[in-house]
């Protein structure tokens, strides 16, 4: 097949956050499929990434005008990977914004990724069998495929489908944004792209996609049950309920794998599980100044700070329970949860790590015992199996993907962790009275060697994004 992929972000170029992950991750996996990934150039991304490439001129609708981009396309491992440049909207600070507020431009930046990665296609004479748009900042690529580009003769019998990352994040903007992407006022009704008085750019790909998931089988059933984890869109899903799934993230095995992790003190496997988490405790601990005790359990977070990951409830339920653990963060985000972490980093027992540090992220998943994600809502979340894979049974809201990872119930083997309800603080500090009394057995060595070997590679879902990809380029799905 011939598959594009057009997102916002995606490693080793681009990233904030786990979408970056992911879209690295899937496009480098679908061989031996033909694979075009679009990406915005964004600062930062210099000549490094594209030495071996070619440069096209390429020209994009935008409203009553026609900006002139160039689209640099260099090889990455098998993988073309198609960068839009146009400095007026990329080369600044951020990738959406920059000191807690959202670029002013940004529906007209995105609106170009998606409608230039179609119009970079033509250019390139790659005809795709299927687009695969993810989030908001790459959905309108669905509308203009059902809408703008529909008779046209290049992308006859393609299909899209669309991924949600995080419905949290929409994309809605003022009803001009239309004119700009394209669109005419007939567009703007309720039954169309309009939400709430907004023109919704993540709205427009739920309508027009053939097919639609999400990162998780149960963020997908939240998503349609719940107004609130639906954020105002639960009924539209609902609409489109047989073309919707759950479609869990895998992690890269090779960057995560303690048994070779460089940044270790100490490498370890499942059958060295014992003496390997010790050597790397016990030098965390001196690191941070924490008391070098190995029978204290030490918890870890390392998480983006904001309301959605629940750590303001991780506080409320961690200060009373201080004298019977240690506790080590690494994060970075609402200045008022890092103020918070900070004011308790200053307690005995408690390191917090402000900003992102990879190596000691990496120190820090090997050296813990327990992991917490106490997510209010988590559409699949990659903390929680990169820590399993460390060793670590975690702490976790009883929500997405979460739910779908973190086994607490011994039916099915060993315990992997121990959940509780999201949003509430009360049951969190239940669920990590569970864990600090587990961790006294002997049975949580057993745990922690079951929890190493969880399989959350990214063969089964590559499998899944291929199903749908073959259902979408055959016309077997909804086509609006």
């Amino acid at each position: 097949m011939k598959i594009l992929l057009i997102a916002s972000e995606a490693v080793p170029f681009c990233k904030t956050g786990g979408l970056a992950d992911v879209v690295g991750a899937l496009s480098q996996r679908l061989g031996p499929h033909e694979v075009c990934l679009f990406l915005p150039r964004y600062r930062g991304i210099g000549a490094p990434s594209l030495q071996e490439g070619r440069s096209h001129c390429l020209r994009v609708p935008l409203g009553s005008e026609s900006l002139e981009a160039h689209l640099r396309v260099g090889p990455w491992r098998g993988v073309s990977v198609c960068f839009i440049d146009y400095p007026p909207f990329y080369d600044r600070e951020g990738l959406y914004g920059r000191g807690g507020k959202d670029h002013p431009d940004n529906d007209r930046r995105f609106i170009l990724l998606s409608r230039g990665a179609l119009e970079g296609a033509r250019v390139l004479g790659f005809k795709p069998e299927v687009v695969h748009a993810h989030d908001w900042q790459a959905a309108l690529a669905c509308a203009y495929l059902k809408r703008l580009y529909r008779g046209d003769p290049f992308f006859s019998g393609t299909g899209c489908l669309l991924t949600i990352h995080n419905m949290a994040y929409q994309g809605n903007f003022p009803r001009e944004s239309l004119a700009a992407a394209g669109f005419g006022l007939e567009e703007f009704t309720p039954e169309g792209f309009e939400y709430h008085g907004s023109f919704s750019f993540l709205k427009a790909g739920i309508l027009s996609a053939d097919l639609i998931n999400t990162v998780s089988p149960t963020y997908a059933r939240e998503i349609q049950e719940s107004e609130e984890r639906g954020f105002g869109m639960a009924g539209l899903l609902r609409a489109r309920s047989r073309d919707l799934s759950g479609i869990l993230n895998g992690i890269d095995p090779e960057a995560w794998d303690p048994r070779k992790d460089l940044f270790l003190p100490r490498p370890y496997g499942p059958a060295e599980a014992a003496q390997g988490k010790a050597a790397c405790k016990r030098r965390l601990q001196e690191e941070c100044r924490l008391r070098a005790d190995p029978r204290i359990p030490l918890i870890a977070v390392v998480s983006r700070l904001d309301h959605q990951k629940g750590l303001d409830l991780a506080i409320q339920a961690l200060e009373p329970r201080l004298g019977r653990c240690q506790l080590a963060v690494l994060g970075t985000g609402d200045p008022a949860l890092e103020a918070a972490f900070a004011g308790l980093g200053r307690r005995s027992g408690v390191h917090f790590h402000a900003g992102f540090d990879e190596p000691f992220a990496h120190r820090l998943y090997a050296a813990a015992d327990i992991f917490l994600m106490p997510s209010r809502f988590e559409p699949c979340g990659l903390g929680q199996m990169i820590a399993m894979r460390y060793g670590c049974l975690v702490v976790a809201s009883r929500t997405g993907g979460l739910a779908d990872t973190v086994r607490e119930s011994p039916r099915e083997g060993p315990p992997s962790g121990f959940l509780s309800a999201p949003g509430d603080p009360q049951d969190l500090g239940r669920a990590l009275d569970r864990a600090l009394e587990a961790y006294a057995r002997p049975a949580w060595l057993e745990g922690a060697r079951a929890a190493m070997e969880s399989d959350f590679s990214w063969e089964a879902s590559v499998s899944s994004y291929l199903g749908l990809y073959q259902r979408a380029s055959r016309g077997l799905a909804f086509l609006k």
